[in-house]
């Protein structure tokens, strides 16, 4: 045998060593690649294209074609009230198909429209909970990771606090027998709230239960313009993460956030060891849907890099 490998390795220089090199240096680069740990990953959520979709320009079908072909993104996050008149297995398994079709991994559905999970009724809440349970299984069947949701209530303080986490632990009951975790975004009310919402996650106590924190959405009232600090909030939310949504509103002439700090907010994010999806949740009005998706992928991936050599 070490005969044989001397042999080989002596044909091998003769057949060239400047043939050898660049195949050498490309296996290196790659593998140094490969090793080069990533800060976090980027995913592009539905929302970014509501526009396009509601108006027709796009086809619901083609989400994940979307995300691959034009913004080479590998994973994408779903809205429910774009399916939920059409909701059926075969759509599902359409879904699935394309996003296996293009590699693209089916990250979650975000879910709305399905009643308060901290209804102050019992009976209302358990219905809301029971509501969840067609997008927990077409997220199953989609092969996402969660679905998430809100965390709505009324009453005081700890009263909300006490509902909205006795309605996440019921449905996260559920979720959790399809391997699901159920996230809650800030969206408005005490839920952009971080020190609320941090409590619900404590008060819910659920391995499943978990936060998906979005750094456009600390309004509190959007009546009174009463709103919570990002960057505070952010802080808070990122210890019981499972999602993170990155929303961007216009960027000035260097491509960065006009309003939100990326490099310090992201830090928040990479600081708490989260590595796991960021999705994309371009709202802006100032430019086409598809252009605010890429600055936004370009300055994640810009932060991600400074970060990276931080």
């Amino acid at each position: 045998m070490n005969m044989t490998r001397r042999q080989l390795l002596v044909l091998s220089a003769m057949a060239g060593t400047s043939a050898m090199t660049p195949f050498m240096a490309a296996s290196a680069a790659e593998k140094g690649k490969q090793a080069m740990p990533q800060k976090f990953k980027i995913s592009l959520a539905q929302w970014s294209l509501h526009k396009g979709f509601f108006d027709g320009t796009y086809n619901l079908l083609d989400f994940a074609k979307i995300a691959r072909e034009k913004f080479d993104i590998d994973a994408i996050e779903y809205v429910n009230q774009f399916y939920a008149k059409t909701l059926t297995d075969k759509l599902i398994r359409e879904l699935r198909q394309r996003a296996d079709d293009h590699g693209v991994f089916s990250n979650l559905i975000m879910c709305d429209h399905e009643g308060a999970l901290g209804d102050p009724d019992a009976k209302a809440r358990k219905q809301a909970v029971k509501n969840h349970y067609r997008w927990a299984d077409a997220a199953h069947q989609l092969g996402c990771q969660s679905i998430r949701v809100n965390a709505q209530s009324s009453g005081s303080w700890d009263e909300q606090m006490k509902l909205a986490a006795d309605g996440l632990h019921q449905l996260a009951e559920y979720a959790g027998k399809l391997n699901l975790n159920v996230i809650v975004e800030n969206h408005g009310g005490l839920s952009s709230n971080g020190k609320w919402l941090s409590g619900v996650m404590k008060t819910a106590n659920h391995p499943r239960v978990g936060t998906l924190p979005d750094f456009g959405n600390f309004v509190i009232n959007r009546d009174t313009g009463e709103s919570y600090d990002r960057y505070k909030g952010v802080a808070e939310l990122m210890p019981f993460a499972k999602g993170v949504s990155a929303k961007t509103f216009t960027f000035d002439k260097d491509g960065n956030e006009t309003d939100i700090d990326y490099l310090r907010i992201m830090k928040l994010v990479v600081d708490a060891g989260y590595s796991d999806w960021v999705g994309i949740e371009y709202e802006g009005d100032d430019l086409a849907e598809e252009v605010g998706i890429m600055k936004t992928k370009q300055l994640l991936e810009r932060t991600r890099s400074a970060l990276s050599k931080a």
